[in-house]
């Protein structure tokens, strides 16, 4: 049985993969709310904004800040916000990070792509 994600506007095909979901447990800095985490996606599909704004927001309790900056990510189809990419993903190594203090923000991490469930319609297809 295959999973298929659309966008709900429009219900374009947006080509995510079951295999680079994150599972819904899975701890980031930036949190879960009501959202499907995936490693990658056909960048075909989206169109990628940047957004700067410079406010307070609340992400958790423990993850907040004054600016945000963040990438919008819009159904190539209809335009639609469909999600965000974060930089919370885990790090591209597997070292102990800079200096022996674990993984820091020196280390790149991989993006990691959010999208609200509200944006999706998923769909199951034997």
């Amino acid at each position: 049985m295959a999973t298929i994600y659309c966008c709900r506007e429009c219900g374009a095909n947006l080509n995510l993969q079951p295999a680079d979901l994150f599972p819904s447990d899975f701890y980031f800095e930036a949190g879960n709310k009501k959202t499907l985490s995936f490693a990658a996606v056909d960048p075909s599909k989206f169109r990628f904004e940047k957004e700067d704004k410079i406010r307070p927001f609340f992400e958790t309790v423990n993850y907040w800040g004054i600016q945000r900056k963040r990438v919008k990510i819009k159904c190539n189809s209809c335009g639609k916000l469909v999600g965000y990419v974060y930089d919370d993903g885990p790090p591209l190594t597997n070292g102990i990070g800079q200096f022996g203090f674990g993984p820091s923000q020196a280390i790149p991490r991989n993006p990691r792509y959010r999208f609200k469930d509200k944006g999706l319609a998923v769909t199951s297809q034997t």
